[in-house]
């Protein structure tokens, strides 16, 4: 099963950020949905994702990871020496996600935002999921972890 991100999808950064990782994944491990799409809102449910999460979300199996450890367990994944940012999974919480969280409430301010989501080329199209495939992507458990 492939490895899913949601993200804010009228979020220029977070849309950047899907560009970039897309890029770096000839591996293909991940597969895309935008927060507000009809697929991701369905995974958010299947999920029992709290409502407070809305820039960034890896689902892996049967758990979801938030905040940075989502963006750095991302980047373990990743072609060339961005596995080595999985190294800052050591940091506690507590101090790696308050950065995070100040970068996310100001995504809109300092990158801006569209009115609707991110179209993706038709040669990435593939790797968004569709709500056919987000019916499989139901969790075994509710261990959500962050």
């Amino acid at each position: 099963m492939k490895k899913i991100i949601l993200f804010d999808g009228v979020c220029n950064f977070c849309n950047s950020s899907v560009q970039f990782i897309i890029k770096r994944d000839p591996k293909q491990h991940f597969q895309f949905a935008a927060i507000q799409s009809d697929v991701g809102q369905q995974l958010l449910v299947n999920y029992q994702i709290p409502d407070n999460v809305d820039s960034l979300l890896l689902i892996e199996a049967d758990d979801y990871y938030i905040e940075s450890t989502a963006a750095l367990r991302i980047a373990r994944s990743l072609h060339r020496l961005y596995p080595l940012c999985g190294l800052f999974l050591w940091i506690p919480r507590f101090i790696r996600d308050p950065i995070y969280r100040w970068i996310a409430k100001n995504r809109y301010r300092w990158f801006g935002q569209q009115a609707q989501c991110m179209i993706p080329r038709p040669e990435d199209q593939r790797r968004f999921i569709t709500s056919q495939q987000a019916a499989k992507h139901l969790p075994l458990g509710n261990e959500g972890k962050r």
